[in-house]
């Protein structure tokens, strides 16, 4: 989110009272409408505790529609807390064996140690979304298909994202993919999203493109 550098206080200092919840919150440069709270980078995951975290959740709802959480890789500490008061999961995970085995893992905790599962609610929502999918590779065997990680996994597919180089070189601008008007790993983001508000777009990125006359003739 190329934040960084104005990060003054953090998740933490918000919960140990160190810091008040506006003076922590970091504007975004593209959205007037989006703030991020950054984690800790000096501190152990442990301070994170779910009265704290609770506490700081309730008091974000009380100004926001979404309060995404962005969970760490794995079963740490920092994922357990933000998966423990998730309503919805989108699970992100790539077309490899060991990725969608840990995806399964982590749909395993969702169903028994969120906040919901433990209060006897509905369970949380999931959402699948696939990233750095390359078609061409599939047919060659080299990674798990669309349909391949969906027997798996048996949850419902959100978005495909395009594997892309497009991907890295926003992130080294530090500018959010999805503000890219030329990337298919942007639109991708962008149907994922409309999906994920209730809108119905068909699925893109999944087939490998066809080429035409002159591009098979001449190798285009």
């Amino acid at each position: 989110m190329n934040c960084e550098r104005r990060v003054v206080y953090d998740f933490v200092n918000v919960i140990n009272g160190e810091s008040t919840l506006n003076q922590a919150l970091i504007k975004d440069k593209h959205s007037d409408k989006l703030f991020i709270l950054p984690a800790s980078q000096t501190r152990d995951k442990d301070a994170l505790t779910k009265e704290g975290v609770g506490k700081v959740l309730d008091e974000l709802a009380t100004n926001f529609e979404y309060i995404v959480c962005d969970s760490p890789a794995g079963i740490e500490h920092g994922a357990l807390m933000a998966l423990y008061f998730a309503d919805e999961a989108i699970v992100v995970t790539n077309p490899e064996v060991s990725s969608v085995r840990d995806s399964d893992r982590i749909l395993g905790i969702l169903s028994s140690k969120s906040k919901r599962a433990e209060l006897g609610q509905d369970p949380v929502k999931e959402h699948l979304i696939l990233t750095r999918y390359n078609p061409v590779r599939v047919s060659k065997g080299e990674m798990l298909s669309v349909k391949d990680v969906e027997e798996i996994l048996s949850i419902p597919l959100l978005g495909v994202i395009p594997e892309s180089q497009s991907v890295l070189t926003a992130s080294n601008q530090g500018v959010p993919v999805i503000h890219e008007e030329e990337s298919d790993a942007g639109h991708a983001y962008r149907d994922a999203v409309g999906r994920l508000l209730g809108e119905e777009i068909p699925h893109r990125f999944i087939e490998q493109s066809r080429k035409g006359f002159f591009q098979r003739m001449f190798g285009a």
